[in-house]
Formats: C-alpha cells, sequence, structure tokens
C-alpha cells in the first residue's frame, strides 16, 4: 500500500473539499473495527505543558482505513477530545442517524457529545490525521 503524503489534491490552484451528508435510518449499530491501520506520530505529556493535565498527552496518529473498512464500533470520545483531518479517499461518519461523508482537506471534531463510528465506502484507502487528547496508560 502507498500513503500518499503533502498536501490535499488542488484544481486550479485552489484546495479541493469534500463534505456530503445522508440521512440514513437510526444506525448506531456498527460491524467491528477491520481494515484498519493507526500509526502513532507523536506525543507531549501535557503535565509539564498545562498546570492540571497530569496524567494527559496529546497524541497525534495516522489512521488509514483500507476500502470496505471498517473504525468501529459506535464510539464516544467522553474525556477524549480531538480533531481528524482527511489526507486522502473519503471516510463516511455515522453518528445520530447521519452519514456524512468526509474528503481530503476536510475535517470534524470529537467532543464529549461525539458517539459515532466511520467506515470506508470508496475503492481508495483513506487516510486521516487525528489528533485527541488522551489518558496516558
Amino acid at each position: 500500500m502507498t500513503v500518499r503524503r503533502g498536501p490535499p489534491a488542488t484544481k486550479h490552484g485552489r484546495t479541493e473539499t469534500y463534505r456530503k451528508e445522508s440521512t440514513m435510518g437510526n444506525e448506531q449499530v456498527a460491524p467491528k473495527t477491520k481494515g484498519v491501520t493507526v500509526e502513532l506520530l507523536s506525543t507531549v505529556d501535557l503535565a509539564s505543558e498545562i498546570e492540571g493535565m497530569e496524567g494527559r498527552q496529546l497524541r497525534t496518529r495516522m489512521v488509514t482505513i483500507e476500502p470496505g473498512g471498517v473504525f468501529g464500533p459506535v464510539h464516544d470520545h467522553v474525556g477524549r477530545p480531538g480533531t481528524v483531518y482527511i489526507l486522502q479517499g473519503t471516510i463516511t461518519d455515522h453518528r445520530n442517524g447521519v452519514a456524512t461523508d468526509y474528503g481530503p482537506g476536510v475535517g470534524w471534531p470529537e467532543d464529549r457529545n461525539t458517539t459515532h463510528w466511520l467506515e470506508n465506502r470508496g475503492t481508495v484507502p483513506a487516510v486521516e490525521i487525528s489528533v485527541d487528547i488522551v489518558r496516558k496508560d
């Protein structure tokens, strides 16, 4: 598998972005995780950076979801806020009965109100950068 690194594709000097929503039934049941690779890129111990953040770290990961892959099951982000940015492919984010497709150059927040699961319905690997605050193991 080849992962393209660098800026999102451009057309006429502008970044191409893609986001599409579709309303689904109450679909908060997801298959188990399959076809997902997670690479830890970096961490920062927040205890020495921000008062009151003992036991927490800022984490950056690159997540690749193969075509037909699923990042499940349904999970939340209580105590683990973050943001996601899509580098390549399209990721479908399922939450609250709505399926939203995100393409390169687009991202979304994940906060305490986020309960969701992800999948790649496309034909190429989908690659995202995920940055979140987590408890240290």
